[in-house]
Order: structure tokens, then C-alpha cells, then sequence
């Protein structure tokens, strides 16, 4: 790609669009500029054959040609070699246009109307017809088609890939214009060509000539990662047929990816309109559908409040003959549930047999679905589920400030169901994060990029697959300085699990039946609510109850006072039992509510007394001291472990797994230092987190205190000296 004709485009249109400051708002240039740049796309394709379409339009409405039977005919007409139909039956094109100003709305909008159909259908959805009536009242109509017809965007000046660039930086500047969130963001091309690189990578039968194979991508946007996937294969195997799906919920950016896959003669039918996931009016567009190879960008940090009701309904009814039997994520991220709508359209596969090929995926995460959600929780579960399907083959960790719109890290998951047999039980981590240089310029939030030098670099360290495998980065931008460091540690799929033991030990309370205590009383609900009533309508009987209860209240405290020459229990039950006489003797009735707010009223915690026990006679458990032990998995363990998904699965089959290993760990790294405690295997969790930072964390010595000291004296030095300019 000429990179000095692509800024040189970039600037002439964005000047362009700078003209409809005035009645249009920065934010608000895509509604003109996008659809405009599209138009005169089409219009430099089809101008070369403009009067060979008109001549064979007149022929064919002559015979009273049968619509469907004239699109194939137009098509052919414009194009002999097209599969898919483009052509424009109107006698305009920008040239003509412009030929007469005092009509050119009414003509502009015949324009539209005389494409093709499913050209007809993309500026449908870019809703421009809506815009020429504003352009053309406030005047600007004229100059911006004028101004677009000296934009020379023919195909053999300006290629699809740089089409997809244009497309690309002009939504990036809108969406900088219009403040979009950080989740709404275009995936920079680099990181698509390592994805590319990277998702077909020891993919031997994609290179074979005639080969036939799916890609797919269920947020598409404006097809950037289709395109880069093709040309990607395509440069290495020409006689590859490669069919290109994906699914948009965003109007623009599918007519975008639409008018590309129309110029390329791809089938636009491919290309979805919807929402993915389903919002309850649109839904998965490709249901039942499974694909050979799947890349996305899904929006990451976004709540899926608008598919909630359709994909909870999906889960509770189908579990995992639907997406998303493994579990749901947090609301406020929904990155995982496309990565499980990618693993539900995976084609089978079987070792051995040709009909079930398997497929590959590649995906852009932020660190959430690394680590979020407690052991038992949806995404601990989605990632047990990846996991110990062995499905997850590598992620590599990506440099921050790399994206348009958000500068934190990203990471790229890779995901298959037909591991080579020596990535089997495994999985590759890379530590991709000092694989970037500086730009020149900034781009908004993205100011690093990387090289295609690094691209290669990080493809051969995947294909590779060694673990502790060393190489030189640059730790330091500013200086220069570079460092070996380990980026590649290859794991067991049990090492990314734990089992979650939940520690008990016994209450330990003293009871003493002094004034204080006494008066805590009145900070316990239960014993409030003797002196309150909830007769509203009847003033005198709510009264009557009050007054009952303020009764028993004292009547409580005045028994309670009895005991007060007892002293301090170190025993509960002891106590217990002399409460009990002393009610008695009083002639009360103590409820049971009422005997627990009295314990915990005149209890209090005490590591010398004596155990709390149940009825049943075992050791009643303390909240307050209750803990957990994640405790890794045992060498050996086999995966999947014998526990259901979900939390209020059963995990007998868990506990007696692990039984022992639970007892060994607790007898060496907690009895030692709280012999009282047990384990509650009631509530055992299996949990799955991948703490890839961990495995790369490299340990810095602090600086000795002589060079601090020196730096903290020279700068006092400085400062000292510019108080003194100050004052002087």
C-alpha cells in the first residue's frame, strides 16, 4: 500500500468533510461523509461501463424483461466475470451530476435508486436519502458531491485494503469526535494480521490448492478482519475458495463491510444485520451454522443488559445443547458469551476421520475474562469448561495503548477443538507486551504499534512452542534499553485450577450478664420488635401491644440481671442452662429469636473460652474467623473433574477426589498454625483463573539508598535554586 497516496486521501477527505461545519456537528460528519465515500467508490467502478448498462437497460424494459431475469442481465452487462450483480440503471453519475445544480437532490436521490438491489440496500441502512434534503436546504449539497467527484477512488488507483484503511480511520475520527466508549473500538490492522498469522499457523490444509473453508466473524464491524484473513491466505494460496460470514448489530459499519464485500463480488447475504447475541427483535444469524475458522473483536467492558432476558432464557432452556451451558459472566462484560457463541460453531472433530475437520479461533480480550468471578462463578466456569474441554490452545498477551479508543492491555485467546498431539493437555502463554514501538504520531489512546518484524517474531514463537523459551525486548522506550526475557511458558491445563476449601474454627464467646451487655439488647432486632405492632388501623390495640412488649422487655432484662452475680461464662452451655432456670423462675417464655439475641447481646468473643457446640455436640463454626485455602490442583489430576457446572450442583463426586489432598494441605500449611479448624466440604468449589502477569513477572531490586539520597538532594538543590529566582 502507498502510504503517501493513503494520508494523502485521508486528508483530502476529512477536509471534505469539514466543509459541513454549520449545520452539522463533528459527530455528525459520518452521516454524509460515510455514505458519500461509498457512493463515489461505487461510482468510479461502475463509470467505465455506465453506457454499456443504459444501452442494455433500454433493450431489456423494451422486451418487458422479468426483473429477476434483468439483474442477472444488467450485472453481466457491467461486469461479464461478476458472480454477484452491481450496476446503476440511472443516466447520472458525479460527473453528470454536477452538470445540473438546480436539481441535484432529486437527481442524487435517483442515483441511489437506480443501483442494483442489494447496492440499494446499503444505503438503506446508511439512511442518506435523509440527509440530502439538509444538505441541499443549508447549501452544501452541491460543493460536497463536487468537492468527492475530484476524490479519484477507482480500484486500480485505490485497492480494497486500502478501502478498508479509508473506511476505517474515517469511523475512527468519528467515533473520537463523538466521545464513544472505550468497548466500541476498531481493531488496529496489526493486530489482525497477528491474529491471521497467529489462528492459521500449522494449518496445513488451508495452503492446499482448491481447498474450500469458512471464516467467520460474529462482530464483524466493517469486515477488517474478514478482509485481512483472506488476503492473508490468498497471498500464499491463490486457488483457495474461501467463503467470508459475519454478523453486525451496528447499521453503519455493516454497510460499510457490505459495500466492500460488494465491490470484491462476495455474496453480502453472508453479512447478518443483528444483534449476535439476541436482543428479543434480532438474534444469532447463523444458528445451526459452524465455521472452519472464527476471528473477533467482540466489545469488551460493555453490559449486555439489551440480550439478557433472551440469553438467560437460551441457558435455562437448552444448557449446553444452546451457547451458553457453561455459565454467564458479570453483567457488566458480556466478551465471554461470544467467545462461547464462537465455540458452539465449531465443526466436530474426530482424529481420523475426513468429514469432522475441527476449526480454530482466534479472539480479543480484555484481562476480565482471565481472572474475574469467584471459584463456581460464571466465568470461572466458562474458563473450566474451555479448559478442561482442552480447548484452549494459547494467549498471548498483547502491548497497552495499542487500540483507538482504549489503552489497556488486550490479549489474544486462541481456541480449538484440534490441537497438534504435542500441544495436547497444554496450553502456550506469550508474553507478547513489549512487542510494540512508539508512533510517530498518536492515534487518540493508541500510541504503540507493532512491527511486522514483531509480528513474525511473536507467529514463531507460538509455532515454536518451547517452553521458557528466551529473546531480547525493549524495556524501556524512551532509553532504548533492551533486556532477554523469558515470553513463552507452555502449562498443564490442571496447573490453571484450584480447588476453593472453605476453612472453619470453632466459636469461642464468653457470657457475662453485666449492665453494659444487658443494655446491648436494645441493638437487637428481634428483641426491638417485642415492642412493636403491626396493627395500623386499630390505634388502641397497637398500643395495648406496645406496651405488652415494653413489659417482656423489662421483664427480660430483670431476669437477665439475676445472673449478674454469676460472673463471666466461659461455657455456653452453662450459661444456656442457667438462662434457662432463670426464665423459669421468672415465669418467661423465651422464644428462640429472642435467646439469640441475648447471646449475642451479652457474648462476646473470646479465644480462651470454651467451644460453641450445636446440639448435635459438634463445634459450631465462627463467621468472623472463617477462611479459604485455594489449593491447586495435584499433579496427575484428571480433567474434566467429576463435578457438575453450576452452584448448586452437587460436589460429592469432588470431595471424594480430593479428599486426601485436602487433608495433606491442610495438615501441613494450616493445622500448624490453627489446629481447631476443619474443612466445610459442603462447600468445595473447583475455580480456573489464568494469572498470566504471574508467570511473567520479572523481580526489580529497589534502588540502594545512596542514589535515592543523591537524587533526593539534587532535586532539592534545583528547587532551591528556582525559590531563589522567585524571590530574588
Amino acid at each position: 500500500m502507498n502510504m503517501l497516496i493513503h494520508d494523502q486521501l485521508k486528508g483530502h477527505v476529512w477536509e471534505i468533510a469539514n466543509r459541513l461545519r454549520g449545520p452539522y456537528r463533528p459527530p455528525q460528519y459520518r452521516l454524509v461523509m460515510l455514505p458519500m465515500v461509498v457512493l463515489r467508490r461505487l461510482d468510479c467502478v461502475l463509470e467505465p461501463t455506465k453506457d454499456k448498462v443504459l444501452a442494455e437497460h433500454e433493450k431489456l424494459l423494451a422486451r418487458n424483461t422479468p426483473e429477476n431475469a434483468m439483474e442477472k442481465l444488467l450485472g453481466k452487462a457491467a461486469d461479464p466475470k461478476r458472480s454477484h450483480p452491481l450496476y446503476n440503471t440511472s443516466p447520472y453519475t458525479f460527473e453528470k451530476l454536477l452538470g445540473d445544480p438546480e436539481n441535484i437532490a432529486p437527481n442524487l436521490v435517483a442515483y441511489i435508486n437506480g443501483f442494483s438491489p442489494t447496492a440499494r440496500a446499503i444505503f438503506e441502512r446508511f439512511k442518506f436519502t435523509d440527509q440530502i434534503e439538509k444538505l441541499d436546504a443549508s447549501n452544501r449539497l452541491f460543493t460536497i458531491v463536487k468537492a468527492m467527484a475530484e476524490v479519484d477512488l477507482h480500484p486500480k488507483r485505490i485497492d480494497n485494503l486500502q478501502m478498508g484503511y479509508l473506511f476505517e480511520h474515517l469511523v475512527m475520527r468519528f467515533n473520537e469526535q463523538a466521545n464513544e466508549e472505550a468497548g466500541d473500538h476498531f481493531t488496529p490492522r496489526e493486530v489482525i494480521r497477528l491474529m491471521a498469522n497467529l489462528v492459521y499457523t500449522g494449518e496445513q490444509d488451508v495452503y492446499k490448492p482448491g481447498i474450500f473453508r469458512t471464516i467467520y466473524d460474529p462482530t464483524c464491524g466493517t469486515g477488517g478482519m474478514l478482509s485481512e484473513s483472506e488476503k492473508f491466505i490468498l497471498d500464499q494460496n491463490d486457488q483457495a475458495n474461501l467463503a467470508l460470514y459475519g454478523q453486525e448489530y451496528n447499521d453503519e459499519s455493516w454497510a460499510i463491510c457490505c459495500s466492500d464485500m460488494l465491490i470484491k463480488d462476495e455474496d453480502t447475504s453472508s453479512i447478518v444485520l443483528g444483534d449476535t447475541l439476541g436482543d428479543g427483535k434480532t438474534r444469532d444469524g447463523f444458528q445451526g451454522h459452524s465455521f472452519h475458522y472464527m476471528l473477533a473483536n467482540p466489545p469488551f467492558g460493555v453490559e449486555w443488559k439489551d440480550q439478557k432476558t433472551v440469553v438467560e432464557k437460551e441457558q435455562k432452556e437448552m444448557g449446553f445443547a444452546g451457547r451458553f451451558g457453561a455459565g454467564l459472566p458479570a453483567i457488566n462484560d458480556g466478551s465471554l458469551l461470544f467467545l462461547q457463541h464462537m465455540i458452539e460453531k465449531m465443526h466436530p472433530y474426530a482424529e481420523g476421520s475426513e468429514d469432522a475437520t475441527g476449526s480454530k479461533i482466534a479472539i480479543v480480550f480484555n484481562g476480565s475474562p482471565l481472572f474475574s468471578g469467584d471459584a463456581g462463578s460464571g466465568p470461572s466456569n466458562i474458563r473450566r469448561w474451555i479448559i478442561e474441554n482442552d480447548w484452549l490452545d494459547a494467549i498471548v498477551a498483547l502491548p497497552d495503548q495499542l487500540f483507538y479508543n482504549t489503552g489497556i492491555f488486550t490479549y489474544v485467546w486462541l481456541v480449538t477443538n484440534r490441537k497438534a498431539p504435542e500441544r495436547r493437555g497444554k496450553v502456550q502463554l506469550i508474553d507478547g507486551t513489549r512487542f510494540s514501538q512508539r508512533m510517530g504520531k498518536s492515534l487518540n489512546n493508541k500510541r504503540n504499534e507493532i512491527t511486522e518484524e514483531q509480528i513474525r517474531e511473536l507467529t514463531r514463537l507460538y509455532g515454536n512452542y518451547q517452553d521458557g523459551e528466551q529473546t531480547e525486548v525493549a524495556t524501556d522506550h524512551k532509553t532504548g534499553k533492551r533486556e532477554i526475557r523469558v515470553v513463552s511458558r507452555v502449562f498443564e491445563n490442571r496447573e490453571f485450577g484450584f480447588l476453593k476449601v472453605t476453612v472453619e474454627r470453632p466459636l469461642r464467646m464468653n457470657f457475662e450478664a453485666t449492665a453494659g451487655r444487658i443494655a446491648q439488647l436494645d441493638e437487637q432486632t428481634a428483641f426491638t420488635n417485642l415492642a412493636a405492632s403491626k396493627k395500623r388501623k386499630n390505634e388502641a390495640a397497637a398500643e395495648r401491644e406496645i406496651e405488652e412488649g415494653r413489659a417482656l422487655q423489662a421483664a427480660i432484662k430483670n431476669m437477665l440481671s439475676s445472673l449478674a452475680a454469676k460472673g463471666q461464662y466461659s461455657d455456653r452451655a452453662i450459661f444456656d442452662a442457667d438462662l434457662t432456670d432463670a426464665s423459669k423462675k421468672s415465669g418467661l417464655k423465651i422464644l428462640g429469636t429472642i435467646k439469640k439475641a441475648i447471646f449475642n447481646a451479652l457474648g462476646k468473643r473470646d479465644p480462651n473460652a470454651d467451644i460453641c457446640r450445636d446440639s448435635k455436640g459438634r463445634p459450631e463454626p465462627d463467621s468472623e474467623l472463617r477462611d479459604t485455602e485455594n489449593i491447586p490442583l495435584p499433579q496427575g489430576t484428571q480433567l474434566p473433574l467429576p463435578m457438575q457446572m453450576g452452584p448448586d450442583k452437587p460436589n460429592d463426586e469432588l470431595v471424594e477426589a480430593f479428599r486426601t489432598h485436602i487433608e495433606a494441605y491442610m495438615a501441613s500449611e494450616v493445622l500448624p498454625h490453627v489446629p481447631d479448624a476443619w474443612v466445610d466440604y459442603s462447600k468445595t468449589k473447583v475455580g480456573y483463573e489464568i494469572p498470566i502477569n504471574r508467570h511473567f513477572y520479572t523481580y526489580k531490586p529497589p534502588r540502594p539508598l545512596e542514589e535515592i539520597e543523591s537524587e533526593i538532594n539534587e532535586l532539592e538543590g534545583e528547587i532551591a535554586g528556582l525559590l531563589k529566582g522567585v524571590v530574588g
